[in-house]
């Protein structure tokens, strides 16, 4: 399973790509393996605030739909148009060209309650 090292990682599998008081949202390789494969993204409108531990949007699977949770708080800068046309992306590329949102942080100290790819991977190999 891949897992960036340079990545932080939420409870609820979303990863988060840190640039300056900006962040990369999606979800893992892990989750999206987990929900098989994803027909329809759900996602916030840009302007649209969300607030970490909520939910901001939901990925549909050909097995479930299942809410996305936000892993900080910020205003929705940037989403991937992308995946309104290839919700398959999030099965093929996780990490690169599925990202979902860019969020601009209203509190960079969220990031602290995130994990490592180390700690990501001890949760859910206790699955």
């Amino acid at each position: 399973m891949n897992l960036p090292k340079e990545l932080k990682y939420s409870e609820e599998h979303e990863w988060v790509r840190v640039e300056g008081n900006k962040v990369h949202i999606g979800i893992t390789d892990f989750a999206q393996s987990e929900l098989g494969d994803i027909v329809f993204v759900e996602l916030p409108e840009v302007g649209d605030e969300i607030s970490a531990d909520e939910p901001f949007g939901s990925v549909e699977s050909v097995k479930t739909v299942s809410e996305l949770y936000a892993p900080v708080s910020g205003k929705v800068v940037e989403i991937n148009e992308n995946l309104d046309d290839a919700p398959e992306l999030v099965n093929e590329s996780p990490y690169e060209k599925a990202w979902m949102i860019v969020v601009e942080l209203s509190d960079e100290s969220e990031l602290d309650n995130l994990m490592t790819a180390e700690k990501y991977q001890e949760m859910i190999s206790e699955d």
